[in-house]
């Protein structure tokens, strides 16, 4: 048994590939998010197959057993008790991996279990890292909050996909929020590996998610520098595979309220030839793909929307 206090950090760390930083977001904003973001009281257990992770904090305890190694471990199990009275105790079962479910371990955290403030004048929540299994995917997290009128603790998840997410303290009220990036934007315009994913920030309140991007535009202003580091490191490659990070920064942008520049940029690098795909012309590049990106840009509430 491997018991102690201890304080979770975030780690980012950076990948390269074709001669272009694919910096995921959610590696990347060290120096900008607070590393530090709890202090709990965790154990863990490993007998007969079974293994139980257990984390205190504020009178709060919760407990996940599941059976196997990740990413094929099975039958697991979550309880949460607060002053020694059992208050949840189920199945841990998700939309997206049925009750087959592995602990994210690939997330790079210590634990999987989280006993964290959500709001910063709220009670404690529990947070369960999860793993749907698959090459690409997916990486979910389930929150359990207490439900004052009923009396126990109420589950809500969220499949934050490819990208994966942090739990991070972004500075406001002692609050944490959840660290990512856009999803959507994996496959859009060119291959996985070429696509780049605008930052993603998420709050949780009232037993949901809510994005809260925009409330960070330091961040996101960083976010859109990078990607246009990445965006100028391919002149060395004549903008052979440009079009997957140029959308990531014109998303960030547009956040920013810059979409007169963007349109500005993407038209100059129109005549430049700049914008490319490997995969054209199934996935389209120079004006096409300019009209294909600010379309998805405005289905995604990055255009005068709400993302």
């Amino acid at each position: 048994m491997d018991h102690n206090t201890y304080v979770v950090h975030v780690r980012y760390r950076t990948k390269r590939g074709r001669g272009v930083r694919r910096i995921f977001t959610l590696r990347r904003l060290a120096s900008a998010a607070t590393a530090m973001v709890f202090v709990v009281t965790f154990s863990s257990i490993s007998t007969a197959g079974a293994s139980t992770e257990a984390v205190t904090s504020g009178g709060l305890t919760a407990a996940f057993t599941y059976h196997g190694i990740s990413p094929q471990s099975h039958n697991s199990h979550l309880t949460i008790s607060k002053s020694g009275q059992v208050l949840y105790d189920q199945v841990v079962r998700s939309a997206w991996c049925g009750n087959e479910c592995s602990p994210n371990v690939i997330a790079g955290a210590r634990s999987v279990l989280h006993i964290v403030h959500l709001q910063a004048k709220g009670q404690l929540a529990v947070v369960l890292d999860l793993y749907s299994g698959g090459a690409h995917c997916c990486s979910v997290e389930q929150v359990f909050s207490f439900n004052a009128s009923s009396r126990t603790f109420e589950k809500s998840e969220r499949n934050f996909g490819d990208p994966g997410v942090r739990i991070v303290n972004l500075g406001v009220g002692g609050s944490v929020d959840f660290l990512s990036a856009d999803d959507a934007f994996a496959y859009a315009f060119t291959d996985y590996a070429a696509s780049g994913m605008p930052i993603k920030i998420l709050s949780f309140s009232h037993h949901s998610f809510h994005n809260v991007t925009r409330s960070f535009p330091s961040l996101i202003a960083k976010d859109a520098h990078e990607w246009m580091s990445a965006f100028d490191a391919q002149s060395g490659g004549h903008y052979q595979d440009t079009v997957g990070v140029v959308a990531a920064w014109a998303a960030d942008e547009d956040l920013l309220g810059h979409s007169t520049a963007v349109t500005s940029f993407l038209s100059a690098q129109v005549q430049e030839g700049h914008l490319n795909s490997p995969l054209s012309p199934v996935e389209p590049s120079g004006q096409k793909f300019v009209i294909e990106l600010r379309k998805f840009l405005r289905q995604h509430g990055y255009v005068n929307g709400h993302v």
